[in-house]
């Protein structure tokens, strides 16, 4: 769909109007063939095509990017004989929103116009030229057709409201049993207190991840909402089939968490469907849903607009300010935050303090193959921002000094403003290590437990972290154990995983060093326990509740069925929770 160039309008004062045309153009361009993957997802699904739609996810995250770089190579060629001012430009905004007023996604067309700017001029955010502030209520834009399916529940039989739902989605292929999945759902609703509920309200779109798909509803109960989740599986040789009644908002918040991949859905009014979310998952950002249900350029915007609206609300508190967060200092990141603010900032240093090997350009690479990894609910999300500016007068001295004595050559302080040319932002976590020195020993034990889980989940998804300290692990507000350190993450299927070799003489046995050789990939498992944790409790109990991780046996199986192109099994809600297991 991309266009062909044309010459430059034989009316030069219309400039502005055909550059602000080639800008929309590119977004129906990028809209289009958003549209066409999310499309394509169900027929995946219905096919079994697993390996397909993890590669429609991942090319949908580089789609952005490519068509906002490809619109800027237009723009400079119509452009190369002028230069577009600051004045020239917000006559090409003006013409650009007059054009995106009535549109269904004119928020995420916004968005595109910022990046294209952005990435035309290389400068951070122009609130006299781009999108910065909303241009309408916060809520950005309201559809005039319904998203939902909305079924009254007085007087009518839950088994009926199932099928009626079902009905709704009419899959190309056979179901598993869909009598006995329409009674198991009606069995669960009927011994749940959202059973009471009145009205029914079921999303049009069906949103695929992975190996599931997800029907995703609300059910009002007299002022109060709740969630009302079927996952369906297509296991091979069987039928379509439900998995679960997800109706808790907790077991809910962790499908939506930013530590997963986005999801394929065909969504027409993105800000309506974030509404409708946010219903049930009050305690989520609006940002962190934009990036749920893939558009996590806008979620960006978004969460710049949050941090925005907090340093505006805690401008006159001097204990908000930019400070060094807690933990052990990282090698090869400076981590800092704001007291009240739920995330925070990593700049990746000048030099790296020995052992650390990896490069500047390998961290950014790590970085971009999380991005596009299933991150199974274990790797946190980040945006990357380059040109971001914050008010000086908001950083404490010991967290500016940082910041210019060792990642010198990506800040630049002026009169008002500390501008860092590349910085990830992250939801805010407890380190691992710190939460276990104040936690009780129920709660360190779950953590631990989480913590073992949390490498064999992201083993099945062919990770292997590298690092696997404590400090490079963080406890979120749910207490999920989540890892947030990439410099040193390997793909499980580019190791080698060994047992130790036994000692043949009494020299190789006290020998400081290696007596064998030890190659760049070679990893050996039972070595981990010596520098993950002091010998005592919580040693023993990692031993007892996930001792296989410290075998290279248990490595090498998950790296032979990876390589035979197995996709694993990790399910975004708890076991208990599932109907067949």
């Amino acid at each position: 769909m991309a266009f062909m160039h044309r010459p430059a309008p034989a009316f030069p004062a219309l400039l502005h109007y055909e550059v602000a045309h080639r800008i929309l153009m590119g977004y129906m361009d990028y809209y289009y063939r958003f549209k066409l993957i999310t499309k394509r997802a169900r027929l995946r699904f219905e096919a079994r095509d697993w390996h397909g739609t993890q590669a429609d996810a991942r090319s949908r995250i580089t789609l952005y990017r490519e068509e906002v770089s490809r619109t800027s190579e237009q723009l400079a060629r119509l452009m190369e004989d002028v230069s577009g001012d600051t004045v020239f430009w917000t006559r090409v905004r003006d013409a650009f929103a007059e054009e995106i007023a009535h549109f269904n996604t004119r928020n995420i067309a916004e968005t595109f116009f910022n990046s294209v700017y952005r990435h035309s001029h290389g400068i951070g955010a122009d609130p006299a030229v781009m999108f910065v502030l909303r241009t309408g209520t916060y809520r950005e834009h309201r559809g005039l057709s319904a998203i939902s399916y909305n079924i009254d529940l007085e007087g009518r039989s839950l088994d009926v409201v199932v099928r009626q739902v079902l009905d709704y989605f009419p899959f190309e292929v056979e179901w598993d049993d869909r009598e006995r999945d329409i009674a198991l759902v009606a069995r669960r609703w009927a011994a749940h207190p959202a059973s009471a509920s009145t009205r029914l309200e079921i999303l049009q779109s069906v949103f695929y991840r992975n190996k599931v798909a997800y029907i995703v509803g609300r059910l009002l109960d007299h002022g109060r909402v709740h969630p009302f989740i079927l996952p369906l599986l297509h296991p091979d040789g069987r039928g379509i089939l439900i998995d679960a009644l997800l109706l808790e908002a907790d077991q809910v918040v962790s499908i939506f968490s930013y530590h997963r991949s986005y999801f394929l859905a065909d969504i027409s009014v993105p800000s309506d469907m974030v509404d409708f979310l946010n219903t049930f998952m009050p305690s989520k950002q609006v940002s962190e849903l934009y990036n749920a249900i893939g558009f996590e350029k806008h979620g960006k915007t978004v969460f710049y607009r949050e941090l925005l609206r907090h340093m505006r609300k805690t401008a006159k508190d001097p204990a908000e300010r930019f400070v060094t967060a807690p933990g052990i200092a990282g090698m090869v990141m400076y981590v800092f935050t704001m007291p009240r603010l739920n995330m925070v900032f990593k700049v990746i240093r000048d030099t790296f303090a020995p052992p650390k090997q990896v490069t500047a350009e390998t961290v950014k690479a790590k970085y971009d193959l999380v991005k596009r990894h299933d991150r199974v609910g274990r790797m946190a999300d980040s945006y990357l921002f380059e040109k971001l500016a914050l008010p000086l007068d908001r950083f404490g001295p010991e967290c500016l000094r940082e910041l210019v004595d060792t990642a010198t050559s990506r800040v630049t302080v002026t009169d008002d403003c500390v501008l860092l040319s590349h910085v990830y932002v992250e939801k805010k976590m407890t380190p691992l290590n710190l939460f276990l020195q104040t936690a009780d020993e129920a709660m360190a034990q779950k953590a631990l437990r989480d913590y073992g889980r949390a490498i064999k989940q992201l083993a099945a998804a062919n990770i292997f972290p590298g690092d696997l300290l404590l400090k490079n692990f963080g406890v979120t507000r749910v207490n999920r154990v989540v890892f947030y350190d990439y410099d040193e993450i390997e793909l499980v299927t580019d190791c080698n995983f060994r047992h130790l070799p036994e000692p043949r003489t009494p020299e190789q046995e006290m020998a400081s060093q290696p007596w064998y050789y030890v190659g760049p990939r070679d990893i050996f498992p039972e070595e981990f326990p010596g520098f993950l944790l002091r010998s005592g409790p919580h040693l023993t109990y990692l031993r007892q509740q996930h001792g296989e991780i410290f075998d290279a046996d248990f490595w090498n199986d998950l790296k032979q069925r990876l390589l035979a192109g197995e996709i694993m099994d990790v399910f975004p809600y708890r076991t208990g929770c599932r109907f067949l297991q």
